[in-house]
């Protein structure tokens, strides 16, 4: 049975390297709006670029997919307990690449898969648009067949990493129902408008995308006319939402980090705060929340790399008790830091300010209420 102390060596390992390639950027990160390219570079080294793909395109996947998923996430957890912002750049990075492994040709494979598991080009996904968020399969940007080409017309907003992605798995509309097609940056028509004063996550790198009669060549497609929502977003979204429910948990341990640091050293009324209970009550509902939430993003890795029926929903619900959890811990690390929380001497104010963006991406807590919902009811089906 695979267990998650199983992998206290590797946790360890990668914590090890976030916390010194990465942590030590946070705050840089978050002030000038921007993953520096230090930073890209070390993640780059690392292969964290590579995690998850196939391991013929160069990527890391290896003969026990269940092991190998849940060493994905724990990766996740540790970026995000260094740099939410760092964790979100690689999260999309696998969200755009995971549909062409999935659904891509063999030529399209080839041609971009060994270059997005080596971090030479960096991926993102485009999706939502000025008018259209939850709903898809509603997206107004379009894709028009002219002889082998499309030609596609629209824009997109909120798009991560939209400024320093090299690759776009961009979702429209067309006459053949919902499409994707494979972006490059350097297309013709393609102009990037940088989004920034986000109120979280600041270093995303946001950015909108305006397409203006955008010449793609037909072998662009990714998976076949009418599959792009319900084949290749799905895809992306599904990486997206294990990827950021681990980053929760990731976010949430160092919220509580903090707080126990900071509750031994900080003393009122001749003791440490620690000694308080009503301190305790908080570090205890931290504690519990955090390792219920890692146990069910550990469940949902191992379902995942089986391939289990189940796995797309064990993928929402984990994304749906994580985003949850880190903003009720961030709320408690910020009490329990009191005024100094909200300075900038702590990392508390960013903690708490990232907290609030997990539970709007990749799917808002509503439309995952709804979507687990769902799951819940064709199962109990008779």
């Amino acid at each position: 049975m695979l267990l998650l102390e199983d992998f206290r060596a590797q946790r360890e390992e990668l914590r090890d390297f976030a916390m010194r390639e990465i942590a030590p950027h946070a705050q840089r990160i978050d002030r000038e709006e921007r993953i520096p390219a230090e930073v890209i570079a070390s993640l780059r080294e690392a292969g964290v670029f590579a995690s998850g793909f196939p391991a013929a395109y160069g990527g890391t996947a290896g003969d026990d997919p269940a092991a190998d998923a849940v060493r994905h996430g724990l990766m996740h957890e540790a970026l995000g307990m260094a740099s939410a912002s760092a964790q979100g750049l690689v999260n999309v990075h696998h969200m755009g690449g995971f549909p062409i492994a999935r659904w891509g040709t063999r030529e399209q494979k080839e041609a971009w898969l060994p270059r997005l598991t080596s971090g030479e080009l960096l991926a993102a996904i485009a999706i939502t648009e000025p008018n259209v968020g939850s709903q898809a399969g509603a997206v107004e940007t379009r894709a028009v067949r002219e002889g082998s080409d499309y030609v596609i017309t629209g824009t997109k907003c909120w798009i991560t990493c939209g400024q320093s992605a090299d690759l776009f798995v961009l979702i429209t509309g067309s006459d053949e129902g919902p499409a994707a097609f494979i972006l490059p940056r350097d297309t013709p028509g393609l102009t990037i408008e940088p989004i920034r004063g986000l109120l979280g996550c600041r270093g995303y790198m946001l950015a909108k995308l305006h397409l203006d009669r955008c010449r793609v060549p037909g072998d662009r497609l990714l998976g076949k006319p009418g599959f792009g929502v319900t084949h290749v977003a799905a895809a992306g979204l599904d990486a997206g939402r294990y990827n950021l429910a681990w980053g929760c948990v990731g976010l949430a341990q160092a919220c509580l980090d903090a707080s126990v640091a900071y509750a031994r050293s900080r003393r009122q009324f001749n003791a440490p705060i620690g000694d308080h209970q009503l301190v305790q009550r908080m570090i205890t509902g931290m504690a519990t929340d955090i390792h219920a939430a890692r146990l069910t993003c550990w469940h949902a890795g191992v379902a995942r790399g089986r391939r289990d029926p189940s796995a797309v929903k064990e993928g929402a619900m984990a994304k749906y008790l994580a985003s949850r959890m880190v903003n009720r811990v961030a709320n408690d690390a910020l009490q329990i830091h009191g005024a100094n929380g909200c300075g900038p001497d702590f990392p508390l104010e960013r903690h708490y300010r990232d907290a609030r963006i997990m539970e709007i991406i990749e799917g808002t807590s509503q439309i995952l209420e709804g979507a687990i919902a769902r799951y819940v009811y064709q199962e109990a089906a008779p």
